[in-house]
């Protein structure tokens, strides 16, 4: 009997019934080739995680990579390991030696170099799962990375919301041109204490902010108008927030030269979906007398995510 065979049989096997989760990991760089080379190949280096989405954004200068793997848990049910810890940080390491925020400049927000990171459940993982990981990532970049870190939703002791901590820190004040965010804009001690690392800051490196949360679907829509307050406006009324759609957050942004953009996070994308969202977007850009065009994903659904680890893992096996 050829054991090395069975064995190799068995771990697929086990990966493939195993719990799936999924990082979301967003990194203010979309225009040095060179450092998002280095940062993907950092991903790479593990054969068990997965890179199922990519979508980069020049004018934003922001790109955001969907991560998955499996997590192992114990005979209590509890997760011990995840590929998912150990890339992302690898990762992590490799944008803070490739990126400098202070020389960063686009017109997305951001308060760090490795600026978010979405741990999810798939398949028949756990919140509390994909909090654990949150929790582990946040740790590693906190003490090893000595990064700033801020912690959110499932993964923060009370629950407290992403938009809370970013407001806190000004992550939606542009300060440059009115709509641009430039190079380090807090203070090296931090007005807010982190939940792990250290209180002070690289203007090199930023800040984090983890967080695990179910599933959610971002959304844009451009405005064929280089009005950014028309679009702020716009953004603002069809935001939860602003009284609009409830479990959606938006931003009004500049998007090149000639256009702005609707980008829209939906918490809950199964009961406000883009179709909603579109329909919003349009009444009121009519009443500003702006032309919209087709919103679009940046991401795929849990199920495609799912479906494409699938595909992959299968094709690394043969």
């Amino acid at each position: 009997m050829d054991f090395n065979n069975s064995n190799k049989d068995n771990k697929k096997s086990m990966k493939l019934q195993s719990m799936l989760l999924s990082c979301k990991l967003y990194i203010s760089e979309a225009r040095n080739n060179a450092a998002l080379e280095s940062i993907e190949r950092a991903a790479r280096i593990n054969p068990e995680t997965v890179i199922v989405n990519k979508f980069m954004d020049r004018a934003y200068n922001r790109i955001g990579w969907t991560l998955v793997s499996y997590v192992a848990l114990d005979v209590a049910g509890s997760p011990i390991y995840s590929p998912l810890q150990q890339t992302v940080l690898a990762m992590a390491e490799a944008a803070y030696e490739a990126i400098n925020l202070e020389f960063h400049l686009g017109a997305h927000p951001r308060l760090g170099v490795v600026d978010h990171i979405c741990c999810h459940p798939l398949a028949q993982a756990s919140l509390e799962d994909a909090a654990w990981l949150a929790k582990m990532v946040a740790a590693d970049m906190g003490s090893r990375l000595q990064v700033p870190v801020f912690l959110y939703e499932a993964a923060h002791p009370t629950g407290k919301a992403l938009d809370t901590i970013r407001r806190e820190l000004g992550y939606y004040r542009p300060n440059y041109m009115g709509n641009q965010w430039v190079g380090w804009t807090l203070p090296e001690i931090l007005p807010v204490n982190p939940d792990k690392g250290p209180t002070r800051v690289s203007p090199a490196r930023g800040i984090s902010v983890i967080g695990a949360s179910p599933w959610f679907a971002t959304y844009n829509v451009p405005i064929v108008s280089t009005d950014v307050s028309a679009a702020r406006r716009i953004a603002r009324m069809v935001s939860a927030r602003g009284g609009g759609l409830p479990t959606v957050q938006t931003l009004g942004l500049v998007h090149g030269e000639d256009s702005t953009e609707i980008a829209c996070m939906l918490l809950e994308p199964k009961q406000v979906g883009a179709d909603k969202v579109q329909h919003q977007v349009e009444l009121l850009a009519a009443t500003e007398g702006l032309e919209v065009d087709k919103g679009y994903f940046t991401d795929f659904f849990p199920e495609i995510v799912v479906e494409k680890y699938m595909k992959l893992v299968s094709a690394d096996w043969k």
